[in-house]
């Protein structure tokens, strides 16, 4: 393998042609896997593209809350196609080389936008914190302007920090081993696969740990905080049974999210106590079905995204005011 040499700061650093991919070679009936991964791709993309499809042509949805599911949707359907067809890939044709950029392409992809799922589910968190514990003011608080705003700035940051991070993997050198146990690029064991210092990139990857994961995770639970409190102070029973409704299926994606990575992150990261093949395993499974469950459970069974929604599906036309 011919290894590309260039010259950084008077020292040599050599890249590779690519990586070889070997996360997934010493799993038995890996092939039932592969079938279920492939199924979560096409009820990501049908279920998320179905959720986007129903907001954007429907004018009484343009509201700051359904922007904010719009954003989740999009979000998952590119993060899902970052990482499931490839893996399909090298399944199918037994091909498990990616090429240097690419590797870094894909590992900038997945790490932005899983950093936007991380921000979208505390934007969705924002959205109930408004509605609950501010009922009067909510239309001049939590305007289509000011969510837009919110989740541009959100987009802008995930893009330049992974932007960073990524940039700074072809200051290492690899000159011994290119085989990543992993599923795809990751951060990690890439890095950790490098001939020279590599302090700065762990450095980096312990910080967006704690402010990509740890940090919205926070956010949420504070702002959980304040819905209780709010919610207890209600007179009526059915009004705190109504108010916390509106939260279940919000509680069970960022369950779903937060609580596989963080400790699969904590335990492999730091502690380094996980094994190989269940990190593997583990991440790709927390990786992948929050991107298709999260337009099942949360998006759908909103009540103005389901009934227009069943009507697209029997092709009749909603007739009536907007909800």
């Amino acid at each position: 393998m011919s290894f590309l040499r260039t010259v950084l700061n008077n020292s040599v650093i050599i890249h590779p042609p690519g990586f070889y991919i070997i996360g997934f070679q010493t799993f038995p009936y890996i092939s039932v896997y592969f079938i279920f991964l492939a199924f979560v791709y096409v009820v990501t993309v049908l279920f998320n593209s179905l959720v986007i499809y129903v907001i954007a042509f429907n004018h009484c949805l343009h509201t700051p809350k359904f922007l904010a599911v719009v954003n989740l949707a999009v979000i998952d359907v590119i993060l899902n196609t970052c990482t499931i067809p490839n893996m399909i890939k090298i399944f199918l044709i037994k091909d498990n080389f990616i090429p240097f950029n690419l590797c870094l392409v894909q590992m900038f992809v997945y790490y932005a936008f899983g950093t936007l799922e991380s921000y979208a589910l505390a934007i969705l968190a924002y959205d109930r914190l408004i509605a609950i514990c501010f009922p009067l003011r909510q239309n001049s608080i939590n305007t289509l302007q000011k969510m837009s705003c919110i989740i541009s700035l959100t987009w802008c940051f995930a893009l330049g920090i992974i932007a960073f991070s990524t940039g700074i993997m072809t200051r290492l050198s690899f000159c011994n081993s290119v085989r990543v146990f992993s599923y795809f690029c990751d951060y990690a064991p890439v890095f950790r696969l490098a001939c020279n210092d590599y302090t700065m990139q762990w450095s980096v990857a312990s910080l967006l740990t704690f402010l990509l994961l740890v940090g919205p995770f926070t956010f949420i639970l504070l702002s959980y905080v304040t819905i209780l409190v709010t919610v207890f102070r209600m007179k009526s029973l059915d009004s705190r049974v109504k108010a916390l409704a509106t939260c279940v299926e919000h509680l069970i994606l960022v369950a779903v999210f937060y609580i596989p990575l963080i400790t699969i992150f904590t335990i492999g990261f730091y502690l380094r106590l996980i094994d190989p093949d269940q990190r593997v395993l583990s991440l790709s499974l927390a990786s992948c079905l929050p991107p298709c469950i999260n337009p099942i459970v949360y998006s759908l069974k909103t009540k103005e995204i389901k009934t227009r929604a069943l009507a697209l599906v029997r092709k009749n036309k909603i007739v009536g005011s907007c909800v």
